[in-house]
């Protein structure tokens, strides 16, 4: 029984890893939330910066275009002989040179932007690959903690092989059987007055005695196996089993 303990307390530690490599990756959740934030207000950033160049461009073939209608009708003024038609012309080229002096003021602004954005752009690139980068260090901090946990578990594996080979065939086949219908937590537990420490539940007065003697009952209520903790701690090593 004391090799069976000795198993069941690897048993216990292989599946407290198995449980650390499930969750562990967890972690790793608010980081992806966090760097396809950084991201996007990259990306947004980076869209107001190319439409603020976009407008410029915009604005600056407003000007070009108007200074052609402007060019063209400086010709026709050339050929106008009424007076009438002089100041029409003359009118229609005072409100496209208006036009073309919105354009320019919109021009001079949308340069303003484009400077200060330009070094608010380089900022916050600066900070969120910062981020970026302290997020992957992070993330590269758990993919380090799995693969320890994962080399932990294996070096357990490899401990529990001989060990197992050392429990009684018939014993060995309850454990089993245990561990498989409880699906985590021990299969062998230690008496507790007279209770089952497992399900809490009481034990026949004769089965206490029998186990507090040294034999290996299983619980009436839980099935797992009940065994004697100061018995079996003083190097008993097969115990008779009911």
């Amino acid at each position: 029984m004391k090799t069976l303990l000795e198993l069941q307390e690897l048993d216990l530690q292989i599946e407290a890893c198995k449980l650390r490599e499930l969750e562990i990756p967890k972690q790793k959740n608010k980081f992806d939330i966090q760097r396809k934030r950084l991201a996007s207000e990259l990306e947004e950033r980076e869209k107001g910066y190319r439409d603020l160049t976009l407008a410029q461009r915009a604005a600056e073939g407003e000007i070009e275009k108007h200074k052609g209608q402007v060019a063209k009708y400086e010709q026709q003024l050339l050929g106008v002989k009424k007076n009438e038609e002089y100041q029409a012309l003359l009118h229609e080229m005072d409100l496209i040179k208006k036009q073309i002096s919105i354009q320019e003021e919109r021009v001079i602004s949308i340069m303003v932007e484009l400077d200060d954005g330009k070094v608010s752009l380089a900022e916050n690139r600066k900070r969120i690959e910062s981020d970026m980068k302290s997020i992957a260090a992070q993330c590269a901090a758990i993919d380090e903690e799995l693969a320890e946990a994962v080399r932990q578990r294996g070096a357990l594996e490899t401990r529990r092989v001989p060990l197992a080979a050392q429990v009684e065939p018939a014993l060995m086949h309850r454990y089993k059987r245990i561990r498989a219908s409880k699906k985590t937590g021990p299969a062998a537990v230690p008496l507790r007055g007279d209770h089952c420490s497992g399900c809490n539940m009481a034990v026949p007065a004769q089965i206490v005695n029998e186990v507090l003697g040294g034999r290996v009952h299983g619980c009436n209520f839980c099935g797992r196996l009940l065994y004697c903790p100061e018995f079996h701690g003083t190097g008993a090593v097969n115990a008779p089993i009911a």
